[in-house]
C-alpha cells in the first residue's frame, strides 16, 4: 500500500507517520509542490542485512585506515609482532 504524503505533512506529523511505516508496513511517496521526491518505506529483512554489511565494511575500512597509519608512523626497528611477543614472555 502506497500513499502519497506531501513534506509539510510529513514534517507536521513525522511521529504518527514513521509509526505508521513500522508497524502498519505503509509506505508513503513523499513530495514536494505535488512532485514525488522519495519514498518512506518498511526495511526488509534484505535492507536490514544490507546495513549490517556496510557497517562491517566501514569498520573494516576503519581499521584497514588506522593500520595505515601506525605503520607510516613505525620508527622502532622490530615489528609490533615481536614487541607483543617480547611482552607475553
Amino acid at each position: 500500500m502506497s500513499i502519497t504524503l506531501g513534506v509539510r505533512e510529513l514534517a507536521n506529523n513525522t511521529s504518527r507517520i514513521v509509526r505508521a511505516v513500522w508497524k502498519e508496513r505503509i509506505e508513503y511517496v513523499i513530495t514536494v509542490r505535488g512532485e514525488p521526491v522519495a519514498v518512506l518505506r518498511p526495511l526488509t529483512d534484505e535492507d536490514i542485512q544490507h546495513l549490517g554489511q556496510s557497517e562491517k565494511e566501514q569498520a573494516l575500512a576503519e581499521m584497514k585506515t588506522l593500520a595505515q597509519q601506525v605503520a607510516a608512523a613505525w620508527v622502532s626497528p622490530r615489528s609490533g609482532v615481536e614487541l607483543v611477543n617480547e611482552q607475553q614472555r
